[in-house]
Formats: structure tokens, C-alpha cells, sequence
């Protein structure tokens, strides 16, 4: 029988309430044989737990390290400078009273020092997004008018503020062999695949700049076939996540309550993504191969993200862990079933 190309692994961010031991041990007893840690739980000592430690942690319990989660920081980064206080609950109380440069400041040392980690760590994979290094105008993705005018040009002022902002943190990306996997997403400096492809053509192709593909974010007219395909040489990580559109209810509001908004995330067994076709569209974009081949392993993590408006945390984690074990790690096909035909 053909082997399977993933493995079932899990997200560590939303479950920051455990340390790095118990969110193994939780991740292993839901059927996960690699996690992708958020950065959180590797702090330890000055800044992070040795490289050691850490490896003894995932070793001892036979899992694979997957990654290293690390959405938060880098959003902070790139969004300090609007002066935003919607990143404070991700950094210390410390660092909440700095001025947006040194607040910027603060960021990009941590995630040098965090890439040093994952340069000792052997990890080439670092799942991220990029903030709004645009302006919060043009992160609504609203079609204003408003964008160019007399003495400005939002746009290109961005292009500028994004390149010279992430030009210290690519370089060091660049020269550890890591990619900096942005996660597609409202709200950020990449919403769409055309977004992307701008970033990559503004920064001259850097070669770290790559793609964690979720589809839970495909949810206002860009399918997560068209999204991922259109930026598939780019796709280094994969997160797996579900979620549901309330029909009639508006997909932008000022609606703080998660029950009550128009897009929820789900369990991935009842939304509204076929996840099965999802992972086959991996193969197809190249995302197994290329993982395999740059972490030097023989399966591909399918990192399980999912939440739920209405449901336990831990209960929907683990029965999505659950689901990639039983549903999405199949034998893959060596070729066509044509190929046996007439034999």
C-alpha cells in the first residue's frame, strides 16, 4: 500500500493556557504525533528555554516537533506603528507602555531572538502573518476612494513601510535557511493571494517569504482552491480549519460576541469546507513535497486549528486531531486508476 504523506499535528496558540508539556501530553492523548508550539510556550529563562530542553520535551513523548507558531509577535511588529493597542493582550505589561517605535523596537529583537531558536532547533518552518504595514484603511479591504489624494498614496507609502520594517527580520530568516510562513488573512498586510504575490514582488522575490495555507480564511469570494493554487510554490505550512457563514448575517460588523457573528470557526467535521478536498488540493499545490523536503521528514504536518463558537476548546481540538488521523492521512496514489485498466 502507497504511504501517506501527513501526519496529524496540532496548533499550540489557542491552547496558551498549558505549558509546553501539558499541551504535549494533551496533544498526544488526542492522537497528534507532532504540535507546532506557539512561541509562547518556548519562553523560559531570560527570554526561551534551551534548544535541549525543548527537543527533550518532544522526544520523550516520540512527537515531532512541526514548527513554530508564532502569529502574534510578528503581527505586533508590523502594526506598532499605527498605535494600536489591539496587540497588547499578546505582549508583556512591560513592553504595553512603550511609544510605537520602541514598541517595534521590542518586537523585531524577539523575533531575531526567536529565529536564533529556531535556527539551534533545526526548524525551517516559522507560521506567522505580517500586520498592517499598509494602514488600517487599506487592511478593511474596502474599496474607498480615499486611498489616494493630494500629497499621499496609501498604497505606496505601504509598499515602502513593509520592505524597509521587515528588512532586518528576512534577512536573518534568509541567512538560518527559515521561511516566514504569513498565514493569508483579513486584517493583515497579505488578504488575498494577489496581496501576496505583491509582497513577494516588492521585497524581489525573497526567497523566506512564504505561505501557511488555511482555509478558514477564504471566506469573502477567494475560494481556498483559487488562493492556494495562485501562490502554491510559496505554501511551506498548513493549518487545518473549518467554519460557517450564517446566512443573512453581515461578514463585517462590530460584533464582539463570537456566537453571534456572521463567520464562525467550527469543528472541522460540521462546517462548511469539504477538508478532504482541501489536503488533496495540497498535494496538488506541491505542500507535502516541498515540507518533507526542506525539514527533512517523510510526512507533511496537518496542523489542526480548530475552534468552535459553542464547543469546549479541548473537546473540538481533539476531535479534530481525531478527524486528520481517520480522514486526512490517507495512502496516497501512485497514479491513475486508468492506469490498471485492461491488465
Amino acid at each position: 500500500m502507497a504511504n501517506a504523506c501527513y501526519h496529524p499535528s496540532i496548533e499550540g496558540a489557542q491552547h496558551g493556557a498549558k505549558n509546553l508539556g501539558d499541551f504535549l501530553d494533551y496533544a498526544k492523548r488526542a492522537g497528534a504525533t507532532g504540535a507546532q508550539p506557539s512561541n509562547y510556550m518556548l519562553q523560559g529563562g531570560k527570554l526561551f528555554r534551551s534548544a535541549k530542553d525543548i527537543r527533550d520535551a518532544f522526544d520523550s513523548r516520540g512527537m515531532t516537533l512541526d514548527g513554530i507558531s508564532s502569529h502574534c509577535p510578528f503581527w505586533v511588529h508590523t502594526s506598532a506603528w499605527t498605535g494600536t493597542k489591539s496587540g497588547h493582550p499578546f505582549i508583556p505589561p512591560d513592553a504595553q507602555s512603550m511609544t510605537p517605535e520602541k514598541l517595534e523596537k521590542w518586537a523585531e529583537n524577539y523575533i531575531l531572538k526567536l529565529l536564533d531558536l529556531a535556527a539551534e532547533l533545526d526548524i525551517k518552518i516559522v507560521p506567522m502573518f505580517w500586520g498592517v504595514a499598509f494602514g488600517w484603511e487599506l487592511a478593511t479591504g474596502y474599496p474607498w476612494g480615499f486611498w489616494k489624494g493630494p500629497g499621499y498614496d496609501l498604497l505606496e507609502e505601504g509598499k515602502e513601510r513593509f520592505v524597509k520594517k521587515t528588512a532586518k527580520i528576512r534577512k536573518a530568516a534568509n541567512d538560518r535557511g527559515i521561511k516566514l510562513c504569513h498565514e493569508i488573512h483579513p486584517g493583515t498586510a497579505a488578504m488575498c493571494a494577489d496581496d501576496f504575490h505583491l509582497l513577494v514582488q516588492i521585497c524581489n522575490g525573497d526567497a523566506c517569504l512564504g505561505v501557511n495555507a488555511d482555509p478558514s480564511h477564504c471566506w469573502e469570494g477567494e475560494s481556498s482552491e483559487t488562493r492556494f493554487l495562485s501562490v502554491a510554490q510559496r505554501i511551506y505550512a498548513a493549518h487545518v480549519k473549518n467554519y460557517t457563514i450564517r446566512p443573512g448575517f453581515p461578514l463585517r460588523a462590530m460584533q464582539a460576541d463570537w456566537p453571534k457573528r456572521g463567520m464562525q470557526f467550527t469543528d472541522l467535521p460540521s462546517g462548511d469546507l469539504n477538508m478532504a478536498r482541501y489536503v488533496e488540493m495540497l498535494i496538488l499545490a506541491g505542500y507535502p513535497k516541498r515540507y518533507c523536503e526542506i525539514m527533512g521528514t517523510k510526512t507533511a504536518p496537518l496542523v489542526v486549528e480548530a475552534e468552535s463558537a459553542h464547543k469546549d476548546l479541548d473537546f473540538t481540538s481533539a476531535n479534530g486531531v481525531a478527524y486528520v488521523r481517520d480522514h486526512l492521512c490517507f495512502p496516497v496514489a501512485a497514479g491513475s486508476f486508468e492506469d490498471g485498466m485492461g491488465a
